[in-house]
């Protein structure tokens, strides 16, 4: 068996939740889902987001509203000066939809290891002609120093420009992929070089996620206040 799961629909509703949060008629999902989409597409597409290094663009429905929140390591690329890049923006994507589109912008504490970011910094060097192993053994040493308990790197295509195309990876701490409590950030990106495409995968373990909220009164009898167990034994007499 190989291991072909993403980790992150591996772990939906576990420590997981969706990119997509809405509900809507059955009727109404198909053209929903596309307009998802469209906008997701249109606004990694956009000049202004190139160079915000995005890691997650999650899309929430209302009846009347589209919320689209953008996690980036660098916010202020894209609100711009005065929120200018924010409002040309909301304008692009308002002609994609009928609804009201609304853009917010969530900021990344540590982008040394948020996986998307990682395999996106990977990729463009390697774009630049760089050595792969030194691009991961960087990226690794970055996110282990940001407190990671554990990364693994797998870069697959051309390395280097050689004639037959291989996989090679690294890994440092433990990355345990089968265990659902554990916190499995998971990203992907492609290096368009001039001797093909050179895939970019990435797994940071962050730690165990464990559920500690636990109801107090699980298996306990319930029992009436003071004042109230008084008036009953008052109104017994």
């Amino acid at each position: 068996m190989g291991q072909k799961v993403n980790p992150i629909g591996f772990r939906l509703g576990v420590n997981k939740t969706w990119k997509s949060k809405w509900y809507v008629d059955p009727k109404e999902y198909a053209d929903c889902l596309h307009e998802d989409l469209k906008l997701r597409k249109a606004l990694l597409a956009a000049p202004e987001l190139q160079g915000a290094e995005v890691s997650d663009i999650e899309i929430s429905r209302k009846p009347q509203r589209i919320t689209i929140t953008v996690a980036t390591s660098r916010p202020g690329v894209i609100i711009g000066t005065k929120g200018a890049t924010i409002e040309k923006l909301n304008g692009d994507l308002q002609k994609l939809s009928e609804k009201k589109v609304q853009i917010k912008v969530k900021g990344i504490e540590h982008p040394e290891r948020d996986a998307q970011l990682v395999s996106a910094s990977v990729a463009k060097q390697l774009v630049a002609r760089g050595s792969y192993k030194r691009a991961m053994k960087l990226a690794i040493s970055k996110a282990m120093l940001a407190g990671a308990q554990g990364i693994k790197i797998r870069v697959s295509g051309r390395l280097g420009g050689s004639d037959i195309a291989r996989t090679e990876g690294m890994k440092e701490g433990r990355v345990p992929l089968h265990t659902l409590r554990s916190d499995i950030d998971y990203g992907f990106s492609t290096a368009n070089t001039t001797f093909g495409s050179i895939g970019v995968k990435v797994w940071v373990f962050n730690g165990e996620i464990l559920n500690r909220v636990q109801k107090g009164d699980a298996g306990l009898i319930v029992k009436k206040p003071a004042d109230e167990s008084q008036a009953d034994e008052a109104a017994r007499s």
